[in-house]
């Protein structure tokens, strides 16, 4: 776990944004943010926060890290967060619930908790979260189900073999999961699910894509439940020269795009913003620094799905930056 001084020493490295007019009469407002992991994602979800900071147009000081999926880093990082007096904490929960433990802390605290993309178990979350930045995970899925289906559909392939590269180390990767095959068996009644295996970086998730197909030498396709996930089985397939497995995949990131847009391997991509959910939740939490009521926690977040290869062109040129 990093010292509080080495991470302090990050946090003064953060510029403190807001108009100049009103930096001179206030002080700024610590809001700690967490990244699940560096990952395109969640660059997507940092420049949001600081776009969005910015746009507020208020005095805000941002202490950024990275958990790199691991919980007790993610604890830690709350425990200096909390001593540095942060007001609020902004996170994408590394556990449902491994995070807890953690995250009462520093509500008891008195430090409003905004979770994005992840968050804690329900019973948790609306004891300790103020806000849950979050696109509804099973619909997610469910439309990344739907354009398979419509894959298979038009194939007339009527029993395809799928297999899972997954994140079900978090609940949303279960639920996206559970929407995707919902959709899929719904239209595909015949569709059969032969294996699901962790890898959420693309390294792990090419090394496990290659484990599979070589088990299952009659696979048709992957569902990729992260951006790592699909880029790995992407690589996996394109590697391996296999010109029957097809790839449906979450997330979006520039290669990914790069990859539908190619489309001979990767066929669809359901996403959501990074960049619209981190300015989403940055405004969370200087609502809970303002002390403003909530209704419902939760905060619905867009979501895009994208199947050709136009769309894939035009979501690149939006993104030139790189940046999701």
């Amino acid at each position: 776990m990093r010292s509080f001084r080495s991470f302090m020493i990050m946090a003064s490295a953060v510029a403190l944004v807001g108009s100049a007019q009103v930096a001179h009469s206030a002080d700024p407002v610590g809001i700690g943010a967490i990244y699940l992991d560096s990952q395109g994602y969640y660059a997507g979800v940092r420049k949001g926060v600081q776009d969005g900071a910015a746009a507020l147009k208020r005095p805000i000081r941002l202490v950024e890290t990275t958990a790199q999926d691991d919980p007790s880093k993610e604890s830690g990082f709350i425990d200096t967060l909390v001593s540095a007096n942060v007001k609020a904490i902004l996170l994408s929960a590394v556990s449902a619930d491994g995070s807890v433990h953690a995250i009462k802390r520093a509500h008891q605290a008195g430090i409003p908790i905004v979770c994005y993309n992840t968050c804690v178990n329900d019973t948790a979350m609306k004891k300790y979260v103020y806000a849950y930045v979050v696109g509804d995970p099973v619909a997610f899925g469910s439309k990344l189900g739907g354009a398979a289906a419509d894959y298979f559909v038009k194939a007339g392939l009527t029993a395809p073999k799928l297999a899972v590269v997954n994140c079900e180390f978090v609940e949303v990767c279960i639920n996206r999961r559970k929407g995707f095959e919902t959709a899929l068996l719904a239209r595909v009644p015949g569709a059969t699910f032969v294996d699901n295996q962790q890898g959420t970086t693309v390294d792990t998730s090419v090394a496990v894509a290659e484990k599979i197909m070589t088990a299952h030498p009659d696979l048709d396709a992957f569902f990729g439940e992260s951006g790592g996930a699909t880029l790995g089985a992407t690589k996996a397939v394109q590697h391996a020269g296999n010109s029957k497995v097809v790839v449906f995949g979450s997330d979006m990131t520039s290669d990914i795009g790069h990859a539908l847009a190619a489309h001979t391997i990767l066929k669809a991509v359901v996403d959501i913003s990074g960049k619209s959910v981190g300015r989403l939740a940055i405004q969370q939490a200087m609502d809970a620094v303002d002390g403003k009521s909530k209704g419902s926690r939760i905060v619905p977040a867009d979501i895009g799905l994208y199947t050709t290869t136009d769309e894939a062109n035009a979501w690149l040129g939006a993104h030139s930056d790189g940046i999701p």
